[in-house]
């Protein structure tokens, strides 16, 4: 049985990427779908041309991915494709944010990830993709969204690595590393900061943004970036010292941030 295993898939570039191998992939017999809000799962799940099998799975708990891990023993699948969208960020300096949140982020951003790649890698044959959604924010530290950009920086590092690994094998791996895009990811940010007018000026459309993702990651790409401006913005961050671009931060100050936090994530 072929199968594609996709995290963070109730809503925004999860979501977009499971939809695409539904529609575009025909040799996929079913699309393993993990997310925290199982209501909208069951919605995905019911508008996909393909069967599914969801997990409703809080990725940052610990022993989250314990029923993943027991099903894919079972079923033996050979899982062709594997996205990892699960994340979040929260904006804010440090200390303004609670510590349990930046922790929070690095279990679900970092740990968890990497916990699920090395877990559904033994069933992974040859010519099977992975895609890692890191950010354009991998590309320079962002003081007051530090943590976030910090584990972003993680997921290209660890993708990069992996793909030279993997090459043997012939798994191709993908990072993705999109700037701002129009999901639900900015409601959840705001929520202890406001977002920068100029990131809100060059918002990508996610439906576009995962299908170019797709498309370089069948094309063999170590890195996906959609859209000229961070194309531009990716030159820049290689060509010019990190501190001279870091004092551009000092003419967009963040509000400050709400030391309570978001309610959930």
């Amino acid at each position: 049985m072929n199968i594609a295993i996709v995290t963070g898939a109730s809503s925004g570039m999860g979501k977009e990427c499971a939809e695409i191998l539904a529609d575009r992939f025909s040799g996929i017999s079913e699309i393993w779908l993990i997310a925290r809000r199982k209501d909208r799962l069951e919605k995905l799940s019911d508008s996909l041309p393909v069967k599914t099998r969801l997990f409703s799975i809080d990725l940052g708990t610990e022993g989250a991915i314990h029923t993943l891990q027991a099903e894919l023993k079972k079923t033996s699948p050979r899982v062709r494709f594997l996205v990892n969208a699960a994340g979040f960020g929260a904006i804010g300096k440090a200390g303004e944010i609670s510590a349990d949140l930046s922790a929070s982020m690095i279990r679900v951003n970092c740990e968890s990830l990497t916990r699920i790649t090395e877990t559904v890698l033994p069933y992974m044959p040859v010519n099977s993709r992975i895609l890692n959604f890191a950010s354009a924010a991998a590309f320079l530290p962002q003081p007051g969204f530090a943590v976030y950009a910090a584990t972003k920086a993680y997921v290209l590092s660890y993708s990069r690595a992996l793909r030279t690994e993997l090459k043997k094998r012939k798994i191709a791996v993908t990072a993705v590393c999109p700037g701002p895009v129009r999901t639900e990811f900015f409601d959840i940010a705001e929520k202890t900061g406001v977002i920068p007018v100029y990131k809100k000026l060059v918002m990508a459309d996610p439906g576009r943004v995962a299908r170019t993702a797709v498309r370089d990651c069948m094309a063999g790409k170590s890195v996906s970036v959609y859209g000229i401006t961070m194309k531009g913005f990716r030159l820049l961050c290689r060509v010019l010292p990190h501190e001279w671009l870091l004092k551009i931060w000092d003419i967009f100050p963040l509000k400050d941030a709400d030391p309570s936090g978001p309610e959930a994530v």
